[in-house]
């Protein structure tokens, strides 16, 4: 190969690499969005509404997918966590008692981690146990 050949390629290269990371960065921005504590998120699917069991213990909410029985790390974006914990608590009595809840937010997917996090904007109890 001739050396104006190889420049050729070697520019041609470096232009679809650049374009590649200016399309990623792009379509990543438009993913972000912010709660009112302006606090991030990262995201491109809507808000969904999942509905299933609240389970809170030792500083831990996890959330069971009623249907796909799915577990999720919970991250309530707009809420005290404290001001949380002490409802819980309060409705439940004890920790590790679930309540039926319905969660609405978005799935956060880590790429280094197993654990998917649901980020509830905002989330409606629908059953305690024990109450009738």
């Amino acid at each position: 190969m001739t050396m104006g050949l190889k420049n050729i390629i070697f520019h041609s290269l470096i232009l679809v690499f650049i374009s590649c990371d200016m399309q990623v960065q792009k379509g990543s921005v438009e993913n972000f969005s912010k709660n009112k504590n302006g606090i991030i998120i990262f995201g491109g699917k809507q808000q969904e509404t999942y509905k299933g069991w609240w389970i809170y213990g030792e500083g831990l909410h996890i959330f069971k997918d009623e249907e796909t029985l799915a577990e999720y790390n919970l991250e309530f974006i707009n809420e005290d966590m404290q001001e949380l914990q002490s409802l819980y608590l309060a409705v439940c009595k004890m920790e590790y008692f679930p309540m039926e809840c319905s969660m609405h937010g978005k799935l956060k997917k880590p790429v280094l981690s197993n654990q998917n996090t649901l980020v509830v904007e905002d989330f409606e109890i629908l059953y305690i146990q024990g109450c009738e």
